[in-house]
């Protein structure tokens, strides 16, 4: 839902730093990796309740997951680009709940409940995705993308907001993933409506 305002805010040094990096010979693909490892770690941080670390690590993962897409828009988009940057996303997205399921039993809970909202709406982006590009359709409103990105009420930016205030408070973390849950529950509804609009 708040994709859209944070792009403008985010791109432009993204766009810069990238285009310190164009001629060198670091590729999109290798930023992502990196970044997708990353992503894992700050996991295992927060499931050895390294809270600190683990905030440091999301945002390194974040800058990293902005940085790889403006290289590859600089040098080339390619295909495989695109899905190995969906791959890496899912890495890290599986990666913190997990890490607070192991931090602490009553976590286990809340954290299963957060993973499971969160293969319900990622299958609802990605089907309509894959059924968007067997019709031919595109859509530049969140940016260029590899395939079509469908909006939701909770979207990236939501997602990293409630991953930093869960490591910042742990205590918290079975109230965010909860109410979080409801709202991923709640955004694979909102696609499935835009789903039934759109490929009828």
């Amino acid at each position: 839902m708040l994709d859209r305002w944070m792009r403008p805010l985010i791109e432009p040094p993204l766009r810069a730093t990238a285009g310190l990096l164009a001629g060198g010979p670091l590729t999109a693909n290798a930023i992502t990796i990196v970044g997708a490892v990353i992503g894992a770690l700050a996991g295992v941080a927060i499931g050895s309740q390294r809270y600190g670390l683990a905030l440091l690590l999301i945002i390194l993962n974040r800058i990293f997951d902005g940085l790889d897409g403006a290289l590859a828009r600089q040098r080339g988009p390619t295909d495989f680009g695109g899905y190995l940057d969906s791959v890496g996303d899912y890495v890290f997205y599986a990666a913190i709940p997990l890490g607070f399921a192991f931090a602490a039993p009553d976590f286990t809970a809340p954290a299963a409940t957060l993973l499971a909202s969160f293969l319900l709406s990622g299958s609802s982006f990605l089907a309509f995705a894959a059924l968007a590009s067997k019709r031919g359709l595109s859509t530049e409103a969140q940016g260029r993308k590899s395939f079509y990105y469908l909006h939701g009420l909770a979207e990236g930016t939501e997602t990293i907001a409630i991953f930093i205030v869960a490591v910042l408070r742990p205590d918290w973390f079975p109230q965010i993933a909860y109410g979080f849950a409801v709202l991923c529950a709640l955004t694979a509804v909102q696609r499935l409506l835009l789903a039934r609009h759109l490929l009828r």
